[in-house]
């Protein structure tokens, strides 16, 4: 009897970084890749900061499904939605009826972008950037525009107002946070940050609600709490993540935040394992790819027969914004420190330590990212 496939739902970094692993370790194993896109594989962090540097949606795009089916020597589906997980039957039902059945099935859908509860016709204009076809929407969105609003001061939104302002737009920022990475960076951090961005040109409206959003001809209008009104020509949400948890939770299988898994990445149902951004690790939804890096590594070895536990090693964050190097490792949200704080010209070097001066989270911005490599190592692991 030949062996069941290994079935992946999601072709994201995490997705791949499954197959990839698990191809290394054994040449035999059959692979399923589902797609509900094209399935092509690219970086989705280039996303952020491609406008800039004239990435057109083709030239971000390493590899085709074909030719990544070929090199892998994996099935991959592309344009193929999963309707139903039947976890008895041990399938997967797709949106066309087909059964697919599958000896361990892995989960690595990601997120979809929050949308805020707001008001106003405008409000079906609201654009978000997830993927590759959302990336080439708001290009042609771009074409003739002068001023975009980006709602979220967060990670993606400074990094889009970077590289928007780069490409020559007028770039609003509006947060409901009194500072841009409010949940990155401490006070200080975040006040250095915003002196820079502002001074390349980015607008911040911070401790700012905006309610609704209407039409207004060809351009689109925010009316915020306090009363005041911003007109642009586009608008960009980017408020944050929520991981895709819906087709596990139909099918019965836990879920919280994200879709749960224990160390060895398995959900309480059997042969069900979740990673990358759907995936709750221990408590932990970690949206970056140096974590999905170490998961696939490990999920790869048990999904081979060699069940190994995750570990996460100190992981520092990278947050791409030419305007202000900003690197990051933020303390467990559950550890009692305070943050230290050196503040010079040219750069911020916060330090988060507990009562003995155990380092626990570091957030380096301009000339202080050089010593990330001197501090990272004085970390703790994020999972030990």
């Amino acid at each position: 009897m030949s062996q069941q496939p290994v079935v992946l739902i999601g072709s994201g970094l995490a997705g791949y970084g499954v197959a990839r692993e698990l191809r290394k370790l054994n040449s035999e194993i059959p692979i399923t890749m589902l797609s509900a896109d094209h399935g092509g594989f690219y970086s989705k962090p280039m996303l952020s900061n491609a406008i800039t540097t004239g990435k057109t949606p083709e030239s971000i795009l390493n590899s085709s499904a074909a030719q990544m089916a070929n090199q892998l020597h994996i099935t991959i589906r592309p344009d193929t939605r999963v309707s139903v997980i039947d976890s008895a039957q041990k399938a997967v039902v797709l949106e066309n009826g087909e059964h697919l059945i599958y000896g361990q099935l892995v989960l690595a859908m990601g997120a979809d972008q929050i949308r805020l509860p707001l008001q106003g016709d405008g409000v079906a204009d609201l654009l978000t950037v997830n993927d590759l076809d959302d990336y080439r929407h708001f290009r042609v969105a771009l074409e003739g525009k002068k001023q975009i609003a980006i709602l979220g001061a967060g990670l993606i939104g400074c990094e889009f107002a970077n590289d928007l302002v780069g490409a020559g737009y007028e770039v609003h920022v509006i947060d409901i946070s009194t500072q841009p990475l409010g949940r990155l960076l401490p006070s200080e951090g975040g006040r250095f940050l915003q002196d820079k961005l502002t001074a390349i040109g980015i607008k911040f409206h911070l401790k700012t609600i905006t309610q609704r959003i209407d039409r207004m001809g060809d351009r689109l209008s925010l009316s915020f709490d306090d009363g005041t009104q911003l007109e642009v020509d586009l608008i960009l949400s980017a408020v944050g993540l929520r991981p895709r948890i819906q087709l596990a939770q139909a099918a019965g299988i836990e879920v919280n935040r994200g879709i749960v898994t224990d160390r060895y990445l398995q959900t309480r149902t059997p042969d069900i394992y979740a990673l990358g951004d759907c995936a709750e690790v221990e408590g932990k939804v970690l949206p970056f790819i140096m974590p999905i890096s170490h998961a696939s590594r490990a999920l790869a070895a048990t999904l081979n027969g060699t069940p190994t536990l995750l570990r996460y090693p100190a992981m520092p964050v990278l947050v791409k914004i030419p305007a202000c190097p900003t690197i990051v490792s933020p303390p467990d949200p559950d550890k009692e420190g305070e943050w230290r704080v050196d503040k010079t010209e040219d750069g911020i070097k916060a330090l988060f330590k507990d009562i003995a001066g155990n380092l626990l989270g570091f957030a380096l911005l301009g000339d202080a990212t050089k010593e990330k490599n001197a501090l990272t190592p004085l970390l703790p692991a994020v999972l030990d």
